[in-house]
């Protein structure tokens, strides 16, 4: 390697997403994972929208659709008796394109994506464990071992110009770096279980919510076979090596299931913590490395990917020379306010679920199966369920990158979805590039600093959808190769578009067909 590229410590779902785009980018990278191959026992199944959206942007959305399911609804149990259902059938209609919950394991995810690599000509390192690093103000110094120990393994060091830890919560980025990692564990102990089930095929999932018990059952199209998540009975709590078979007595009345075949079985605790930085000079944590939180909402994997999607155009701006170093400051600051915040409201909601107090044997047999359920038949309730768990809502406006408001919308927001008849405003979002949206007319002047700045405009036709989606009329977007607002420009001023260009140095170009 050399000191103008990039290493990725961790190929779970955030660093092969980073990769991913990386290689849209063009950048050179490399990859390496001190395990022997992709996954088998993981616990994440949620796949949220915004994460979809993401996925769009590399062609890779709808074959990860065609391989997951969609929930559409959810029965809420109360000791193994069904007292009522969820409906998330197009919960996010007109909010995004991907109005709906996703059930895709992590495991399958993983083989996916680093098959995706594989098309594009990268390999994952491997049995390749990252040792020790050192940076100064030029490069990273990096040692790694490849092998295992039985075969002694060898050693290589490489300077990069920035290193990435998505090596999880364990993360050697992070403990090298001697960054805090405040937070949690929760006391009980879960378990996750692949199994096969007699005589069912739903595709729905199962949710029971009984006063000293939790449990989940979800659907994994690629198996045909179903994921079990709860809670540990007492009885095996403590056992170092517990089976499927310490569950079953307490798991299948739970879930009202007979299981007739095991594929894997994992017992884990829950964390909550986040990493006092994200940065520290040229090394870089994201995901489960700087944050990890409770699976209330199915949030930590799609957070992941987050990070990794933030990261990317900017590391990859930087390398190619079309942006300031500085740049690279907005990614913690960006990051890590979400990270908090999620972390906190995860954090409570998972202590009101599995609480044995009075508290959460009323959110278990009250307020999930009763309440919760009767807000769902409403319109406003459903959306503003859907904006919470699928992180459209997410939002950049106190970064120094974000500037400006035209319509309901800042500089920081992500892009509203506006569909149409025919190809919808984030199918110009595939270039992965800055682009500049116009909804109505764009001026001569506007189009003149465009051309000349090399900045592709895109112009869409006003309607009806787009003045819903709180838009303004022949207002100007700068929008930021991950979907969001840059700049929002209400009366489509060049001077300001130039002025913020200079802000950070960027360079824009025009993109290859989208």
């Amino acid at each position: 390697m050399s000191p103008s590229s990039i290493l990725i410590v961790g190929a779970g779902p955030t660093g092969l997403a980073l990769a991913l785009r990386l290689s849209h980018h063009g950048v050179p990278f490399r990859i390496v994972d001190k395990n022997a191959g992709p996954g088998l026992a993981s616990r994440a199944m949620a796949m949220h929208a915004r994460t979809l959206e993401f996925y769009r942007q590399l062609g890779l959305a709808e074959t990860i659709i065609e391989n997951g399911v969609r929930i559409e609804t959810v029965h809420l149990r109360e000791n193994g008796e069904d007292v009522a259902r969820l409906v998330l059938k197009d919960l996010g209609s007109g909010l995004s394109p991907y109005p709906f919950v996703l059930a895709y394991p992590q495991d399958d995810h993983e083989r996916f994506l680093v098959d995706e690599l594989e098309k594009r000509g990268v390999a994952v390192g491997w049995n390749t464990e990252l040792s020790s690093f050192n940076q100064d103000d030029d490069k990273v110094t990096v040692t790694l071992r490849h092998g295992t120990p039985a075969d002694g393994g060898t050693s290589e060091t490489v300077d990069v110009a920035y290193l990435c830890g998505c090596d999880g919560a364990h993360s050697r980025v992070r403990e090298g770096l001697g960054l805090d990692f405040p937070g949690g564990t929760y006391p009980h102990h879960y378990y996750v279980a692949d199994v096969r089930i007699e005589g069912d095929t739903s595709t729905d999932a199962y949710m029971n919510l009984g006063a000293d018990a939790f449990a989940l059952r979800l659907p994994v199209r690629s198996s045909g076979m179903t994921r079990l998540i709860g809670m540990m009975p007492a009885s095996a709590d403590d056992k170092a090596h517990p089976t499927f078979e310490d569950v079953r007595s307490e798991a299948e009345p739970l879930l009202k299931v007979k299981v007739a075949e095991i594929n894997w079985f994992s017992s884990y605790r829950v964390h909550h913590r986040v990493a006092a930085k994200f940065r520290v000079g040229r090394c870089f944590i994201a995901g489960d490395a700087g944050h990890v939180h409770s699976p209330t909402g199915g949030q930590g994997m799609n957070t992941g990917i987050g990070d990794a999607v933030n990261l990317s155009w900017k590391l990859a701006h930087v390398l190619m020379g079309r942006a300031h170093p500085s740049l690279l400051d907005t990614y913690e600051a960006e990051r890590i306010k979400f990270a908090r915040s999620l972390v906190a409201t995860t954090d409570r909601a998972f202590q009101a679920i599995v609480s044995p107090g009075l508290v959460g044997k009323l959110v278990r047999t009250w307020l999930f199966p009763h309440v919760l359920p009767f807000l769902t038949g409403f319109a406003a309730a459903r959306r503003l369920m859907f904006k919470t768990v699928s992180q459209v809502e997410i939002d950049y406006e106190a970064s120094a990158l974000s500037a400006g408001k035209a319509g309901d919308w800042r500089g920081g927001d992500r892009l509203p979805w506006v569909a149409a008849a025919g190809n919808d405003n984030f199918e110009a979002l595939r270039s992965i590039d800055w682009q500049l949206h116009v909804y109505g007319s764009a001026s001569l002047a506007l189009r003149k600093t465009a051309e000349g700045m090399g900045l592709r405009l895109v112009e869409f036709v006003w309607s009806e959808a787009a003045d819903t989606a709180g838009l303004k009329h022949d207002a100007a977007y700068l929008v930021r190769p991950d979907g969001y607002i840059a700049l929002a420009l209400p009366d489509q001023d060049q001077g300001t578009l130039e002025a913020y260009t200079m802000k950070f140095g960027f360079k824009f170009r025009e993109p290859q067909s989208a």
